[in-house]
């Protein structure tokens, strides 16, 4: 039960009285002088029993509130700890500090949920930093940390970003299946999905599982991409996105990669590489320019922090702010150069040069993220997108060059994390589909339906694949995947 803390004078019927979000509060500052106002929130610090610093979640700041001992009972006051969830009544008033315009001279305080001091310690709503690893530990609780709020409304915005993107430029929403029996990229890394009793598993005759007793009928995963139903949607309703959850069931425990992310996915019909590229390029400067222009007050949040660690690190290796991170996109224009022109610049560099580079290069070699972070950081200064790739090491769908040895795909470099898009222009022509899935072992049968959709109709179209999670930790300035995911999914994690 909540205990009520009422002052000596002023005890009044609070229906209909305004309620205001902090953001709201502090932001509007002195047009609200002398109104007196309601707020709620979790109380981050209690000085002296005199000055509480309110955050309800809206905004990176807190609210002062300003306690006048003499009309509240002590005893009562000692129950509002670090933690502790309040409402609160009282009138703005100019502040006298010097971080925001305005504080809150309290005249009700009623505790919603106390939070008591010897609990508080043992987690991390202890006024002190703490390590990201364990903010990870409590991840149900770090959404009040500072920081992960501010990532979190960042996420939110970014999210209503896309959709907004999308919506404008005449595209519709296609939901794909979450439970597949395709592997969409041939990654065979999948998580499989049965009804089975795994202690007791039915055989067939040569003694294998028999997956026909399955639930489905037949293996089922939970999907790697939309893709390949998304092409099926967009060869008829002709510009089409997905945008949901994807697992990949790889066994990787890197700051890039989580067994659970959300992927935006569009796909055109009548669209070739070349507009492909060109719609890779302003959706992504979009969604940088919505979140700095939205997002001012979690940035400048964001860029301070950046800034400070930035500081720690050796001076050849620090990098500039996030602002400066995100406006290295917006101001240039993505630089286009082939595969192979890239190889050719990769070779003659400086780092390839003298061994510096760890992995090798030569034609033919996936690109690591090092080589890609030297295109653009070193060599282009300025983004980089990435066409015609090597047929060997990318996708069975992607379409063939007149070379025979290239594909028509293309991937967006990005500083700091090297790829941030994979896309191509997809193999609409029947025959030469076939040749490629039988080179690479795709099941003709297993994607009979994926075939129609060349018998039937097929014309040139295009898509590609943003990782959410990539594109959240790129624009938040965060160091590692883990963190810009709420409750992040990966090997030997999956607690919350």
């Amino acid at each position: 039960m909540s205990v009520a803390l009422y002052s000596m004078v002023n005890v009044v019927n609070h229906l209909g009285m305004k309620v205001y979000a902090i953001k709201t509060l502090l932001h509007r500052g002195e047009a609200l002088v002398s109104e007196r106002v309601l707020v709620r929130g979790w109380v981050r610090t209690f000085r002296n029993q005199h000055f509480i610093m309110l955050n309800d979640g809206s905004t990176a700041q807190s609210l002062q509130i300003v306690v006048n001992m003499a009309i509240f009972d002590e005893n009562i006051l000692k129950k509002i700890n670090v933690g502790a969830s309040l409402k609160v009544i009282g009138i703005v008033v100019e502040s006298q500090g010097k971080k925001q315009d305005v504080e809150l001279s309290a005249q009700e305080i009623e505790i919603y949920g106390e939070a008591r001091p010897e609990e508080v310690q043992k987690t991390i709503l202890q006024p002190k930093r703490h390590s990201l690893e364990k903010l990870r530990e409590q991840a149900h609780l770090r959404f009040r940390t500072s920081l992960f709020s501010a990532v979190m409304r960042m996420r939110h915005h970014l999210t209503f970003a896309v959709h907004e993107y999308f919506n404008q430029h005449g595209f519709f929403y296609i939901h794909t299946p979450i439970i597949t029996a395709a592997d969409a990229e041939g990654v065979g890394d999948m998580f499989r999905v049965t009804a089975l009793d795994l202690k007791n598993l039915p055989r067939d005759a040569q003694g294998q599982v028999d997956d026909k007793q399955d639930f489905f009928g037949r293996a089922t995963y939970l999907t790697v991409s939309g893709q390949l139903e998304g092409e099926a949607a967009a060869l008829a309703l002709g510009k089409i996105y997905t945008f949901g959850p994807t697992f990949r069931a790889e066994n990787s425990n890197t700051s890039r990669h989580l067994a659970e992310f959300w992927m935006i996915e569009p796909e055109l019909a009548f669209y070739e590489l070349q507009a492909n590229m060109d719609l890779a390029e302003d959706f992504l400067k979009s969604l940088i320019g919505y979140v700095v222009k939205h997002c001012e007050e979690d940035i400048r949040f964001l860029n301070n922090r950046h800034l400070t660690e930035q500081m720690l690190k050796p001076k050849k290796e620090r990098s500039g702010g996030l602002l400066a991170c995100l406006h290295f996109v917006l101001d240039h224009r993505f630089e286009r150069i082939s595969y192979t022109e890239a190889i050719n610049i990769l070779q003659k560099s400086t780092p390839h040069r003298k061994g510096q580079f760890v992995h090798p290069v030569y034609w033919g070699v996936d690109l690591q993220s090092e080589h890609e972070r030297y295109l653009v950081e070193k060599y282009f200064k300025s983004p980089v997108i990435l066409f015609d790739y090597p047929a060997a090491v990318k996708a069975f769908y992607m379409r063939l060059n007149e070379d025979g040895k290239t594909v028509r795909a293309m991937d967006v470099l990005f500083p700091g994390i090297g790829e941030i898009i994979g896309g191509s222009q997809r193999e609409e022509r029947y025959d030469i589909l076939l040749k490629r899935m039988d080179q690479m072992r795709i099941d003709r049968q297993a994607l009979w339906w994926y075939l129609d959709t060349r018998r039937l109709g097929s014309v040139p179209h295009s898509g590609f694949g943003l990782g959410f999670e990539r594109l959240v930790q790129f624009i938040t300035g965060m160091g590692n995947i883990r963190d810009v995911i709420p409750f992040p999914r990966t090997p030997n994690h999956a607690e919350f």
